[in-house]
C-alpha cells in the first residue's frame, strides 16, 4: 500500500529556510497557539480554582471555601483568592496563614479590599 500524502507540497515554503529561521518561525507559531489559553487563564478563574490555589497554599479545603467565599462577597474573587492572600500578609507584615486565617474569621476584609483599590490587578 502506498502512502500518499502530501508534505512536499506543504512543506516547499520552509526549504529555503536557516535553522534559524525554522525555530523562529516553530516559536512564533507556537507562541500564537498558546496566546488564547494564556489569555483566558489571566481574565477567568472559578471558586474551584481559586479553592485549589489556596489549598497548595497551605490552606485546609474548609479554610480555603471561606476564603473563596469572602473573595466573592467582597467582590475581590477576580483578583485572585491567593493573591488576595498575599497581598493582605504583605500589607499587615503577617506570614500568608495568618491572613488568610484572619479572612476566615472574617476580619481584615477591609485592609483586603484596600489593597485593590484603583482596579490595579497585579
Amino acid at each position: 500500500m502506498k502512502r500518499t500524502d502530501d508534505y512536499e507540497s506543504r512543506s516547499a515554503h520552509l526549504k529555503s529556510l536557516t535553522d534559524e529561521q525554522l525555530e523562529a518561525r516553530f516559536w512564533e507559531l507556537a507562541n500564537k497557539l498558546v496566546d488564547p489559553m494564556l489569555k483566558m487563564g489571566y481574565e477567568y478563574t472559578s471558586p474551584s480554582i481559586e479553592r485549589s490555589v489556596l489549598l497548595r497554599m497551605g490552606f485546609s479545603s474548609i479554610e480555603a471555601k471561606s476564603i473563596v467565599d469572602g473573595c466573592i462577597e467582597h467582590n475581590l474573587i477576580g483578583h485572585g483568592a491567593g493573591n488576595v492572600v498575599y497581598r493582605l500578609s504583605v500589607a499587615t507584615k503577617t506570614d500568608i496563614r495568618t491572613a488568610g486565617l484572619a479572612l476566615c474569621e472574617g476580619k481584615l476584609w477591609q485592609e483586603a479590599e484596600a489593597q485593590f483599590e484603583g482596579g490595579n490587578k497585579q
